[in-house]
C-alpha cells in the first residue's frame, strides 16, 4: 500500500461513453452491421437501469461477431471528445489531481483517442479477437467492467496512488455508474438518466467538462476537503448545482 501523499493530491474517475466522449463507442463499431440502431435501443435501456449491464453488453458484443479488426481504429477515429475534456486534465494535472477513466466501453478504443492527454489509468472491457481472421468474435474477453467494479476501481487507484476518498470525484451519466457516485466524495451526474441523478451531489447539465471540475473543487472546498490555497483557485458556475 502506498504512504498517504499530503497537499493538493486527488482523484477524478470518469465514466467514458456519453461523458468523457460524445458517442457510445460500441454504437460506432456496430455501424458496419447495420444493426446500429438495434444496438442503440439496448444501451440506452441499459443506461436507464431496465437491463442488467453485463448481460445487454454481451448481447450487444454479439453484433460484432465478424466485424473486421480495423473498425476499431475507425471507431477512435469518430470519437470526439466532449467539449472541456481537454481542459479537465489539464486543470486536475496542475492541481496534482489524477484522472482516470473507468468504462463499460472497451480499452482497445479508449487507448487510442486518449493518446496525448496523459491519462495512463484506463479501465475498460476487452473486445475478443480472431487474430488469424482479423475480425471479432463477437465475445467480451476478460471480466466485465460493471457497476461495481467502476466503483471497486475508484478505491483501489486512491489505495494505490494514496489518495484519501475524501479527495476524490466520480463522474458518469448512466444506472451503470451509481455505485462510483456514491462511493466517491462527490459524485457528479453529467448530463445523466434519471436513474443516476438522484444519487449525485452535483448535476451538470450543459456538455461542459470543466463545469464538472469547478462545480466539484467547489463542493470539496465547501466540505474542507481542499488546502486553503486550492480553495483560493476554485471558482463557482451558476450552471452547475447540486439536487
Amino acid at each position: 500500500m502506498t504512504s498517504p501523499r499530503t497537499g493538493t493530491a486527488g482523484l477524478l474517475v470518469s465514466d467514458v461513453d456519453s461523458t468523457f466522449i460524445d458517442q457510445e463507442v460500441i454504437e460506432l463499431l456496430a455501424r458496419s452491421t447495420g444493426r446500429e440502431a438495434e444496438v442503440t435501443a439496448v444501451t440506452e435501456r441499459a443506461m436507464a437501469g431496465e437491463l442488467d449491464f453485463a448481460a445487454s453488453l454481451r448481447a450487444r458484443v454479439a453484433v460484432l461477431r465478424g466485424v473486421p479488426v480495423t473498425e476499431v481504429e475507425a471507431a477512435a477515429r469518430a470519437v470526439t471528445l466532449t467539449h472541456g475534456a481537454r481542459e479537465l486534465v489539464a486543470a486536475a494535472h496542475a492541481a496534482d489531481w489524477t484522472v482516470a477513466l473507468v468504462s463499460g466501453g472497451f480499452t482497445a478504443v479508449i487507448e487510442r483517442f486518449t493518446q496525448g492527454l496523459g491519462i495512463t489509468e484506463i479501465w475498460a472491457n476487452g473486445l475478443g479477437v480472431d487474430e488469424a481472421a482479423g475480425v471479432l468474435t463477437g465475445e467480451v474477453a476478460g471480466s466485465i467492467v460493471d457497476r461495481p467494479a467502476k466503483a471497486a476501481r475508484l478505491r483501489e487507484i486512491a489505495q494505490r496512488r494514496g489518495i484519501g476518498l475524501r479527495r476524490t470525484v466520480g463522474v458518469g451519466d448512466g444506472a451503470n455508474d451509481r455505485d462510483l457516485l456514491r462511493t466517491a466524495e462527490v459524485g457528479v451526474a453529467f448530463c445523466a438518466k434519471p436513474a443516476l441523478r438522484e444519487h449525485a451531489d452535483l448535476i451538470v447539465d450543459e456538455r461542459d467538462l470543466m463545469q464538472v471540475w469547478e462545480g466539484a473543487q467547489r463542493l470539496l472546498a465547501e466540505r474542507g476537503r481542499l488546502q486553503p490555497h486550492a480553495r483560493a483557485q476554485t471558482k463557482s458556475r451558476s450552471t452547475a448545482g447540486s439536487p
